[in-house]
């Protein structure tokens, strides 16, 4: 244990004396309750090896030797702290505490029926002083591995925790290093699919505290939503959202498209991303190009989901800088004065040209969509109804939202 704990009271003072049988030898007992568990338990566990077997083998002749020494009155301090210890040790080698505790409790059951014979008949106190005898030898074991084995989980968890940031960072950098990997026990693959994500604020009206908290749990339940996913994902996250690396070389598996999704649904409010994929010395610029996309996305207003760079291409060249970006945007100046049919061209392009969709969002008729399409045909000259009218108003629109017009 990395810490100093106040150790449990190592033996139980009982003031009374139940009638029982003498009790099985602990080595006949351990291998009784081991057989047994490793029949209907651990060969569901086939993941853990034989190590499971040995470990099991050791902790439930301690929890017997604790558990007969705390009924016979003995100092089993030694016992608890080899116990503490082991959980511990349970802990740093990952082996589930379930496993252990469900060990103990059948071994538990197994002293019970050594120690009060089948057939018999015993008077309520008997009864009631070994029930509680039980509940006293459970309560102290239990507690004392679950505690010394969640007390080293959560360093463990820290320390995996500061690995994988410190990794992360030099991937998203450029810094990492084969020494670095080895030295944190993080894996490092030769290729990954770089991933900008931005999380909208909710849409509800909320005082400035409670939405920073409401932002703050969006944010966990997508950290634990990226621990679930099948790859081992490396993020760097706020609550505005930020860049997710995948492991793997191609951008179209349909997987990222579900992560995506479930990002979403984890936390209730629809994630927008985009995903570049690169070898490992190119994450610096592919997280550039990455969250380039994501701003243009986030800026059109586009529906929420996983873009690909073809996806966003031409939108990706209209925001280069350049001469002829400013001119685009000049297409639209006559909207200037009509900020409603500017934000009807916008939502119409972002929802591709569905008027009913348009109509939903801006809370309209579909007949004003249309109403409003036509006059913005008759003050642009351009008609997006039209292919070569709305290739153009859909270049000023991503123009105009990268470049503002001279007269703002």
């Amino acid at each position: 244990m990395n810490a100093t704990k106040e150790k449990p009271t190592m033996a139980i003072d009982m003031d009374y004396s139940p009638t029982r049988r003498p009790q099985a030898d602990v080595g006949d007992l351990t291998g009784q309750v081991v057989s047994h568990f490793l029949d209907h338990v651990a060969a569901r566990r086939t993941q853990l090896g034989d190590a499971i077997s040995g470990e099991i083998t050791t902790a439930t002749r301690m929890c017997a030797e604790i558990g007969r020494g705390i009924v016979d009155g003995c100092d089993v301090s030694d016992k608890l702290d080899w116990l503490s210890t082991a959980a511990a040790g349970w802990a740093r080698e990952g082996l589930p505490i379930d496993t252990i505790v469900r060990a103990f409790h059948e071994a538990l059951r197994l002293s019970l029926d050594a120690v009060y014979a089948a057939g018999t008949t015993y008077d309520r106190d008997t009864l009631t002083n070994g029930l509680r005898a039980a509940l006293a030898v459970s309560n102290l074991m239990s507690t004392t591995m679950i505690s010394a084995y969640l007390d080293e989980y959560r360093l463990v968890v820290g320390e995996h925790h500061t690995a994988i940031r410190t990794v992360t960072s030099a991937l998203l950098a450029g810094r990492a290093t084969t020494t670095m990997a080895r030295e944190s026990g993080v894996h490092v693959a030769e290729n990954y699919r770089v991933i900008g994500i931005a999380i909208p604020r909710s849409t509800h009206d909320r005082p400035p505290d409670d939405e920073a908290l409401s932002a703050r749990r969006r944010l966990h339940r997508i950290r634990a939503a990226l621990a679930h996913h099948g790859d081992p994902a490396l993020a760097m996250l706020s609550v505005d959202g930020g860049t997710v690396l995948i492991p793997g070389e191609d951008p179209d598996d349909a997987e990222l498209d579900a992560l995506i999704e479930s990002l979403s649904t984890a936390a209730r409010v629809d994630v927008v991303a985009a995903v570049i994929p690169a070898r490992t010395g190119a994450i610096p610029d592919a997280v550039q190009r990455a969250h380039e996309l994501l701003d243009i996305v986030v800026r059109l207003g586009y529906t929420a989901r996983l873009y690909r760079f073809e996806d966003l291409a031409l939108e990706y060249q209209l925001t280069r800088p350049g001469p002829g970006l400013a001119e685009l945007g000049e297409l639209l100046a006559p909207l200037d004065a009509h900020p409603e049919l500017s934000e009807t061209l916008r939502v119409h392009i972002a929802n591709d040209l569905n008027r009913q969709r348009t109509a939903r969002h801006l809370h309209l008729h579909t007949n004003t969509v249309v109403y409003r399409l036509r006059r913005i045909a008759n003050l642009t000259g351009l008609d997006a109804t039209h292919t070569t009218g709305l290739w153009r108003l859909k270049s000023a629109v991503v123009a105009r939202a990268f470049h503002p017009s001279r007269t703002a």
